[in-house]
């Protein structure tokens, strides 16, 4: 039988995540605190980090809260709620600024997609480090994904339901932020 991670100290950190961009969506935030190029040049430096939080439309804030979803039950015994919240602080920051930094394309940015893509990555490395056989397959998995995604270009029909281009760019950013997050994890193999 499965044992889902229902203890409060699992189920409490993704929730709370979901509730952060469902309330910035309700409130109509994406003026504020989307990440805008622009409007970073002109000074409104926390739109690198806020950017992750904010979504396009409801369908991406769905999309996301069911990726938020599927790495609870994947990983959610792997993290103290203390290392949930770096973790995602960290990967916000970190995607934020690799977007600012190395992809001048992205005018517009917004979605947890890049920071989830390196919560799986980091995940998948403490499967491997645990003597779970299935984090292999998670990380080979994941980064042909994203091999597939910078061969085959952006999805058009996830770009049509979020209204938005889908930033793979971040999903590569957010994954080798992941990676670094899980250099310790590999170091101190159980």
């Amino acid at each position: 039988m499965i044992q889902l991670p229902l203890d409060k100290k699992y189920i409490l950190p993704p929730i709370l995540l979901s509730l952060l961009s469902f309330t910035l969506m309700v409130l109509n935030t994406n003026d504020l605190l989307e990440f805008h190029r622009d409007k970073i040049a002109a000074g409104e430096i926390w739109r690198i980090f806020t950017g992750q939080f904010v979504h396009a439309n409801p369908t991406h804030l769905l999309l996301n809260i069911v990726g938020i979803g599927f790495i609870w039950l994947l990983h959610a015994e792997h993290r103290t709620q203390s290392q949930y919240y770096i973790h995602n602080a960290f990967l916000a920051l970190w995607t934020g600024l690799g977007i600012w930094l190395f992809v001048p394309d992205i005018k517009v940015y917004t979605g947890l997609s890049g920071l989830l893509h390196g919560v799986i990555v980091w995940g998948a490395l403490k499967d491997i480090q645990v003597g779970m056989r299935s984090g292999i397959l998670l990380f080979i998995g994941i980064w042909a994904k994203l091999a597939w995604e910078q061969w085959a270009g952006p999805s058009a029909e996830v770009g049509a339901l979020i209204q938005s281009r889908v930033a793979i760019e971040a999903h590569l950013i957010g994954a080798i932020g992941g990676l670094i997050m899980g250099l310790g994890l590999i170091r101190n193999k159980s």
